[in-house]
Order: C-alpha cells, then structure tokens, then sequence
C-alpha cells in the first residue's frame, strides 16, 4: 500500500485536533456578535439601492483584467480621487483585500537596510508582506511606543542606514486596544522613519465622518494607512492612502498588484457610495458607540474588563473550554466565536465579542446573560 502524499498534512491536522486548535467552516446563525459588519451596511437597503443604481449604470461586475492592461476603469480612479480627499493623503490606491494590500505595501515598499519594526501583534498579511520583502524586521512590545524608539536607535547606533518603518494597527483585531498613534507619529518624526496604520476596524467607527483614528496625525509625507472596505464599509476591498509616490512606486513595482485582475468596478462604484452613507449619516457610528457602552456595563456586571472599542475579548486561556463556552452560546442562539492560537498567543484564547448594528440592547442584554451561564458550566 503506498503512502499518501498527504500524510503529512493529515498528521498535521491531527495535531491541531489533539490540542485543541482544528478549525472548520461553520455557518453563519443566531444574533450575531462575530463579524465585523459594525454599521450593519453589509445587507442594509442602502447599499442594495446602491448596488442597483450601479447595475443601472451598465457597470461590469468583473474588471477584465489587470489595472495595468484593460483592466482599469473610471470607477477605480474616481474611488481612489474621492477616498485621498476623504482622507486627507495625497493618493490612494484599490486593492481587492486588505490582505492583499498589506501584503503589497510590505514587500514593495521597504527596500533592502531598510528596517520594518512592527507591532508583535500585527496582522498575519503584514508579516507575509514582511517575508516577500527585502528590509530586515522585528517585532516591538505591544502598544509600546518606547520600545519601538529604542530599537530603531539601537539599529542606528549598529550602523542601520536605511529607513525605518513603524508598522502598526489604529485598533488591534483580537484585543479591541488602540495604538499610540500620537506617540509613533513623534517617534517616526524622530528618527525620519515611515509610520504604516493598519485602520481596518476603525474606518467608520472612529473619527469625523469615519476617516479612522488616524485622522488626528493629518496629512504627513512619512504616514501610509490603510482603510479595508469589507468591515464597517460593509463591501469588500481596501483603499492604501498616503503619498502619491507610494501609489505611483507599487503601480511599478508591487507584483501583486501589476499581475492581479483588477477589482470588480462594480464594487469600486459600491465603495464611493458606502463612503458617502458613512459620511452623510453620522447617527449610525453614534448608534454603535451607544451599544459598546451598554455591551461594558452588561460585561463589567460580570467582572468582565471592556476594550474601549466595538471589539470587546474574553480571554479564557484554556482552547477547549473557550470553544465549549462558544458552542453554548451558539446553541443558545448567539454566534460568538472563539478565537485560539496562533490568531492569538499562546495560553490566551479567547470569546471575540463583536458589538454590530446588527443586535440591540436586548440582544446584547440576552447574549451576556447566556455567556455568564456558559462560563460557569463550561
């Protein structure tokens, strides 16, 4: 009998159901407290009249090709113009994910003796951008400004004459904390580095007319921030906003966007409009941080801390009894997930309780009553 040329894998999997740590594909039921559609655009009528509107319009819903060959259209140029205005860079760019943008603007930009020093809890397509690129890179204390500072002049002091990069998130994914964007911004100052925030879960949520936390810093020639569209924006897609030479250097030089197919114009039409919807109506950001507050009361009756942020972690520690604690919720009809290493380090796995539009106050009243429950059988 021959061996699989999969066994390998299967032993692989194997191990990760031993310890706790298998992921399957499960459906999406119950309230939701799990995505990060935090405006409750994704399904909304608004966007479905603006998808129709666009459909109207004789837009295609596939680009053809590359944005390099017959792939780029009105629709791309007129989102990148109207998001550099709407947050305040000087240009910006398309890309289908943020993953893909990350991984773009990593393995692009910096160049080799630069040197990237990031966040140690950065997200995965940063450090796979990191592995494609050329510019050595180290991982700095979490939220630490300090630390940061201190690595890069001990770089200088050993001879590095590249330029730094500080690559951060505004609003980290697992823990719902925010940076010291203030802080990096005068350590990138200092030591003439590049200061990259990731806004993904902040676009929409925080700042005037949802321009992230970023925001505040204003228009810098050594700031790069990317806005995914897939999150609060309720489509899909991300916007990397900053100089124009950034744009103009990954349109020459970043391959996975010259030998991508393009996104859908269709989608880029959908995304002017979700910046608008955010902009016009400010209620709806205002609705979600009224929830977030009454999400912390509800959890700190429970002697649960609050984030500060619509991303609110229960850390557990022990991956089975998260993942038990989880599937009650999700039999009680509350679809919280349980989040385990590697997303997260090790020892610290966690429920991610996502506050939405999506539930209200009796929905969120309900979920915490059921999570005390589940937390004291599990």
């Amino acid at each position: 009998m021959t061996i699989s040329p999969f066994h390998t894998h299967r032993k692989d999997l194997d191990a990760l159901a031993a310890a706790d740590r298998r992921r399957a594909l499960a459906p999406r039921t119950g309230a939701d407290f799990a995505s990060n559609d935090y405006l409750a655009l994704a399904g909304s009528y608004a966007l479905g009249e603006a998808l129709a509107a666009g459909l109207q319009r004789g837009l295609p819903a596939g680009s053809g090709g590359s944005r390099l060959l017959r792939g780029n259209h009105e629709e791309h140029e007129a989102l990148e113009a109207h998001a550099a205005r709407h947050y305040g860079s000087e240009a910006a760019l398309f890309f289908p994910t943020g993953f893909a943008a990350n991984a773009a603007l990593f393995a692009t930009l910096p160049q080799r003796g630069d040197l990237v020093v990031h966040d140690e809890l950065i997200h995965a397509s940063a450090h796979d951008g990191m592995k494609l690129g050329r510019a050595g890179r180290v991982d700095a204390r979490h939220n630490d400004a300090q630390a940061f500072d201190d690595i890069i002049a001990r770089w200088r002091r050993g001879g590095g004459s590249g330029t730094p990069w500080i690559a951060v998130e505004s609003l980290y994914s697992m823990d719902g904390d925010r940076a010291p964007l203030a802080d990096l911004a005068a350590v990138a100052d200092r030591h003439d580095a590049v200061l990259v925030v990731d806004e993904a879960h902040a676009t929409g949520v925080y700042g005037p007319a949802g321009q992230g936390l970023a925001h505040d810093l204003g228009r810098r020639d050594n700031l790069i921030t990317l806005h995914t569209c897939g999150k609060a924006l309720g489509c899909e897609g991300a916007l990397l906003c900053g100089p124009a030479i950034v744009r103009d250097f990954i349109v020459n030089r970043g391959r996975p966007f010259i030998f991508s197919t393009a996104p859908s114009p269709l989608t880029a039409w959908l995304v002017r409009q979700a910046l608008e919807i955010v902009a016009n109506e400010p209620e709806r950001a205002a609705r979600l941080h009224g929830l977030i507050r009454h999400a912390e009361t509800r959890l700190a009756a429970l002697g649960l801390p609050a984030s500060g942020s619509q991303i609110i972690p229960v850390v557990i520690g022990d991956n089975g009894r998260t993942m038990r604690i989880a599937a009650a919720l999700q039999a009680a009809g509350f679809d919280v997930r349980g989040i385990r290493p590697p997303t997260v380090p090790e020892g610290s796995a966690r429920l991610r309780i996502a506050i939405t539009l999506n539930v209200g106050p009796r929905e969120i009243d309900a979920m915490t009553g059921a999570l005390a429950t589940a937390m004291a059988e599990a």
